[in-house]
Parts: C-alpha cells; structure tokens; sequence
C-alpha cells in the first residue's frame, strides 16, 4: 500500500497544530454530538464516554475555542478597566503594579483575560465626559463581561452608564458608606480609620502642627483623607496646612517647596511633619527637603499614605501606611467573578493600614 502523500492526511488524523471536535469524534468512533456533550460537561453520554474523550483530548492537545465559546455562553471572558491617570505616571507608580498583579491571579485562576486602557486627561477636550467613550464601546461590542472602577469623583457619571448597559461593575477604594447594589459589588476602604492612624502616630511623638500635600482632590478618596487628617487633629488640639498635589514626584516636591519654603524651624508656623497622599510624593517630598537643607527627621517628620518598595529603600527609609495592595485587586476581581456568574452583590471592607515606622518618621524636636 502506497504511503500517504505529503498534504493528504490519513482520514481520521488531525492536522498538525489543529485538532476539532470532528477529528475526536473520527478517532474515537462516536458522533460528534457525543464529543461536544463530553467536553461540555453535558448529560448525553456515559462517564465511560466521557472519560475516552477527555484522555484523547488532553492527548492531542486540544483545546476550546474562547470565540466560540463565548458566543454560545454570550459572554467576552474579560473585564475591562480604565485608568483615567497619564500612563506615563501610572507606569512611575508601584501601588498600580500591585494592584493589576492581585487581579490578574483572579483572572487567571477563571481563565478571564484582562483588558487595560489609559486614557490621558490631557487628550480629553472635555473632562465632564471623562473615559465613558471606552466603556460605551466596550459594552457596545460585548468586549468585556464587567470593569473594576479606580479613582471615584463626586456624582461619577461611570455607574449611571455602566447601570444603562447593565454592566456589572466593582468600586475599588469607595467609602464605607456605599452599599452594593444590583450588578455591583465594593471593595471599601476606611479613610477615617486610616487618617486616625496615622495622625495618632504624629501626636504620639508631639506633633502639632503639620502638613497634608495630597493627590488631586476632585479624586474622592483624596477628599476624603483631607476632611478625616483635618478633623481627627483638630480633636487633638493639632493644626494642618493643606496643599494638593498630583501624585507625581516633582509635584510632591514642589508642593513641599510651597509649604515649607520662607518658614523657620521651630517658628509657630513650621510643620514639624508632613503627610503625604502616596508614596512617589513622599519620594519627591524628601528630595525637597534636602535642597531646603532641612534635615529629615530631625528638624521634619514625613509620612507616606502609601508603602511600597520606594518607601524602603529611599534615604532615610519613609514611614508608611501599609497594606495588601495585592490583597485590594484580588477582592476585586473575585467580587466581579461572583456577580459576572450571577450571584449576589456585596462589599468587602479592606483590614486596615498599618504604620510602618522607619527612620523618617521623630519625634517634634522644637
């Protein structure tokens, strides 16, 4: 018998490379209806049956289509997420890599993919409309099955879109006081316990005047420490010069710069330390306070809202608040995977920031 020729393959043989449902159907000698029940995981076919389809398929390499697949489950098998910052310092920023790693092991473990844009403000000609473009396309073509919102704003148009489109959507970092709702879930973070923490921690060490240079506060979250670092030092007979920033570290310089710049140490209205609303701010903070030839922490205690591998290996080591950054991602895709599947919305409260005390942070000297 003559042996087969190059490009005609032996019936029954599949192609290199490629592998269907009809070439398992022909090896094994059942229909293909047979095969499809087997993989699916259906009611059709003796366990016998499915057993032998599922050794052949594992030993052939066979997989799934996801196209197919998410056609006849009308799903993407993807979430979606957009981070409204410049993805220049989005990229200079550890939190984020932190936070994308969390959720990617959720993803992962649910064989979801993950779809990231950035979406600079500065191209945006319009700030009221935001990013919404990118979920309204997204939605439109079915691209993703539910997105994880960062940096909420007061009366945020992204949920009244994401409800119109019946999206399911996660909040990472709202308040305590937002509830779930129906397709969304909260990872929710106290900002009160946090400012108490940390204000604390300066009085302890007799601080009383002391300075908060923030992130962006259109940003809730940033309003929010602002009001909390504000009202738990005025309960501790404290005062608190305020200056926003934009979480870079040239601008956390800067703003440290206009805070401290003209003031004498141990004058009434010197800071004896200050706040800073992340880690890359705190960075610049400190590089600040060098050319100002004030020495840290002798003469100025500084503190980072945000830990991170920046915050220990700078010079002096910054105090920080620590957390699970990984942990805020994973909660959040797997509060997405519960709802993308059907259940029921709920909030997972984040444990609260632990003060990592490092060299940065004395007591007032003055």
């Amino acid at each position: 018998m003559d042996a087969p020729q190059a490009g005609n393959p032996q019936p029954g043989k599949p192609q290199a490379g490629k592998v269907t449902i009809s070439d398992l159907a022909t090896r094994l000698g059942i229909s293909k209806a047979s095969v499809s029940y087997a993989l699916n995981g259906q009611s059709g076919v003796s366990e016998t049956t499915r057993a032998r389809v599922l050794a052949l398929a594992g030993e052939l390499g066979w997989y799934p289509s996801s196209s197919a697949r998410a056609l006849s489950q009308s799903r993407s098998d993807a979430v979606g997420i957009v981070l409204f910052r410049d993805p220049v310092q989005i990229g200079a920023e550890p939190f984020y890599m932190s936070i994308l790693a969390g959720i990617e092991g959720v993803l992962g473990a649910h064989d979801m993919s993950l779809m990231l844009r950035m979406v600079n403000p500065l191209t945006v000609p319009d700030s009221r409309s935001r990013d919404l473009a990118v979920y309204e396309r997204w939605a439109g073509e079915g691209r993703v099955d539910g997105v994880i919102l960062f940096d909420h704003v007061r009366d945020d148009p992204r949920p009244p879109l994401l409800n119109r489109f019946r999206m399911p959507f996660v909040r990472l970092g709202a308040g305590t006081e937002v509830l779930p709702a129906a397709r969304n879930s909260n990872v929710t973070v106290s900002q009160a316990t946090d400012a108490a923490t940390v204000v604390e921690a300066l009085h302890e060490r007799g601080h009383r005047h002391i300075a908060f240079i923030s992130g962006p506060v259109d940003l809730l979250h940033e309003e929010r420490k602002t009001e909390h670092i504000s009202a738990h030092a005025a309960r501790l007979g404290m005062t608190v010069v305020l200056c926003p920033s934009d979480y870079s570290a040239d601008d956390g310089g800067t703003a440290t710069v206009a805070v401290m710049a003209g003031l004498a140490p141990g004058s009434p209205d010197f800071p004896t330390a200050i706040i800073y609303g992340n880690d890359l701010m705190a960075v610049g903070g400190l590089q600040a306070l060098q050319r100002l030839k004030l020495r840290v922490p002798e003469q100025v205690s500084v503190v980072s809202w945000d830990d991170s591998i920046l915050c220990r290996v700078s010079s002096p080591g910054l105090a920080a608040l620590g957390r699970s950054v990984s942990d805020l991602g994973r909660n959040s895709a797997q509060l997405l995977m519960e709802l993308i599947s059907g259940h029921e919305s709920r909030n997972i409260e984040a444990a609260p920031g632990l003060l990592q005390v490092r060299e940065s942070l004395g007591r007032n000297p003055f």
